[in-house]
C-alpha cells in the first residue's frame, strides 16, 4: 500500500470518528451513522490494499 493511500485511509477514518463523536454529542443519529459508515469504508479500503500487497509479495 502506498503512503498516499495510507494517509487517505487514515484521514477518512479520523473524519468518520469525528463525525460520530459530534453526532453523539449532539444526539444527531444521522451524523453518527454517517461517521460510522466512513469508518467502515476506510477499514474496507485498508483490507483491500493489504490483500493487494500480499499478492504483490508472491
Amino acid at each position: 500500500m502506498g503512503l498516499g493511500d495510507k494517509i487517505s485511509n487514515a484521514a477518512e477514518d479520523m473524519g468518520g470518528k469525528a463525525k460520530e463523536a459530534v453526532g453523539n454529542a449532539t444526539d444527531n443519529d444521522r451524523l453518527k451513522a454517517e461517521g460510522q459508515k466512513d469508518q467502515v469504508k476506510a477499514d474496507a479500503k485498508k483490507v483491500g490494499e493489504n490483500i493487494k500487497d500480499e499478492f504483490k509479495r508472491d
